[in-house]
């Protein structure tokens, strides 16, 4: 039964939830972007590239430990983790700009040393805002039940905002870009994306509270909670199958921004949006063959004109498979909590991760102009892989009570914080792994994307490497120790440890 206390509202988990879905403005343009945007945008080589996006990843992923230090011992009126969301807010936005500037007229090195320094001062603000957020939710209640529907709520807001991310970014760049070009329109797109992410910060701040507070307020180092961790089985699982997981969502959306742009025909992406109405009509006559699609095509989305040196069908394609998936992620997203309270967040987590390892590896399998077969195994993967998206959290919150209940001191700040490092270091190697594997074992270049070899890198990586990693995050969660039984007891055990602790 969940006490009144521990009963969160609808205006407080959908408050909670604005949050993420601000972070999501830039993590999924990282994901699904901004590899590309550095080679093909700002015109940076393969190696530069790799640089820029390892670099602020690894700083970061050293600063989130720092930041769970100073979170947990933030004592302020509105709690220790609910300040950082509105501190952060107004540079957060500043910086999320300049970072997708391209400065005119500079040469390779300055360029470089731009990228790296806005890249830095973006991952580094995501860490001051996004890791006290995260562990709010493990304060807001301690009701297990409230906490999978808190993160039902919250990664259902992160995904529409994956959604508007995926599917409207490309477009937005290239209306920008008519009459200027496509640097002002990224620079353009991220403003907007900016100035909405501003007003979700505020309504979090402003719609949620703290209610979790330790049982004692028992002094400790920095070195001795991170040595408690160290003796945590259950975080030393999930920090590594995070690492693992957070590699596969950065490799995965370089990937498979090539695979859709190079490897899928462009002729049967547009006969296929032909037939479900989304193109204005058939090819100009005397136009080249569909490998030339996209400098032909006048014509595209309900007859808007478009400018074709910054926008064309495969851009098309692309944003709509990504918006499908992330409408199929948002309905699933809703079965979470239920599948949970009947199985279990890690037998959900266990199957969830299995059965995406076998959609990824199925995408090796489709030929070119299997258009449609990319489409319905994006749809079947989003199906599987979405329950385990907030369930994942919440485990998180547990491995938290699991130290207060092993040593009878909470840093949630440290665990999330923990967690932090390994989810940046591993979006920095994902990220900066698929530039290595392309250019040892596919001879690739960025001045020549669509070279044979790169294109089977491209086919290989989207399908059988993401799958392996997949197949890795699911033995993690496997032997992971904090099953249904033993994660009840636990909640149960803390809250007779709170009961006690406000009677005397």
């Amino acid at each position: 039964m969940t006490a009144p206390a521990d009963k969160l509202s609808f205006v407080e988990k959908a408050g909670y939830s604005a949050t993420d879905a601000a972070a999501n403005f830039v993590f999924m343009t990282m994901i699904l972007f901004q590899l590309n945007f550095y080679t093909d945008v700002v015109g940076l080589t393969a190696g530069a590239a790799a640089a820029v996006l390892l670099w602020p990843r690894l700083w970061d992923a050293i600063f989130d430990p720092i930041m769970g230090v100073l979170a947990d011992r933030t004592n302020t009126r509105w709690g220790k983790f609910r300040p950082w969301v509105l501190w952060t807010a107004v540079p957060w936005c500043v910086v999320m700009v300049l970072a997708y500037t391209t400065p005119r007229g500079w040469s390779a090195v300055p360029l470089v040393a731009y990228a790296c320094i806005t890249n830095t001062l973006l991952m580094t603000l995501y860490s001051m805002n996004n890791m006290p957020y995260s562990a709010l939710g493990g304060v807001m209640t301690a009701d297990l039940t409230e906490r999978a529907k808190l993160n039902s709520f919250r990664f259902i807001a992160a995904n529409v905002a994956q959604f508007v991310v995926g599917g409207f970014t490309l477009p937005l760049v290239a209306k920008f870009a008519v009459g200027h070009d496509r640097q002002h329109g990224w620079q353009m797109t991220m403003a907007v994306w900016a100035a909405i992410s501003l007003v979700l910060f505020l309504i979090t701040f402003f719609t949620t509270r703290e209610r979790i507070k330790p049982v004692a307020a028992t002094k400790s180092s920095p070195k001795e909670d991170f040595g408690n961790l160290l003796r945590n089985r259950p975080w030393l699982v999930m920090v590594s199958m995070t690492f693992v997981h957070f590699a596969i969502l950065s490799f995965r959306g370089g990937a498979t921004y090539n695979y859709y742009h190079h490897y899928a025909d462009p002729g049967a992406m547009f006969d296929l949006l032909s037939k479900l109405g989304l193109t204005a009509g058939p090819l100009a006559p005397g136009a080249p063959s569909p490998g030339g699609l996209s400098e032909t095509l006048g014509y595209i989305v309900h007859g808007t004109r478009t400018d074709l040196a910054t926008s064309n069908v495969t851009d098309v394609f692309n944003s709509i498979v990504n918006m499908l998936g992330t409408a199929t992620t948002i309905v699933v997203l809703v079965l979470s909590p239920s599948l949970a309270r009947h199985f279990g967040k890690k037998a959900v987590a266990v199957a969830g991760f299995g059965l995406s390892a076998l959609a990824a590896a199925a995408f090796y399998t489709l030929s070119p102009s299997n258009v449609g077969g990319m489409i319905a195994l994006t749809i079947l993967g989003s199906i599987v892989y979405a329950p385990t998206i907030p369930l994942i959290w919440a485990i998180y919150a547990d491995v938290a009570d699991y130290s207060e209940w092993q040593t009878g001191r909470r840093f949630t700040g440290m665990v999330f914080a923990t967690i932090g490092f390994a989810l940046k270091a591993g979006l920095a190697v994902g990220s900066a792994s698929f530039l290595w594997i392309m250019a040892l074992f596919f001879d690739y270049e960025t001045k020549a994307p669509t070279a044979a070899a790169a294109i089977a890198g491209y086919r290989a990586c989207s399908g059988l490497v993401v799958a392996v990693m997949f197949a890795g995050c699911t033995v993690l969660l496997a032997i992971y120790q904090l099953g249904r039984e033993r994660t009840l007891k636990m909640a149960a055990d803390l809250e007779s440890r709170r009961l006690a602790a406000r009677a005397t």
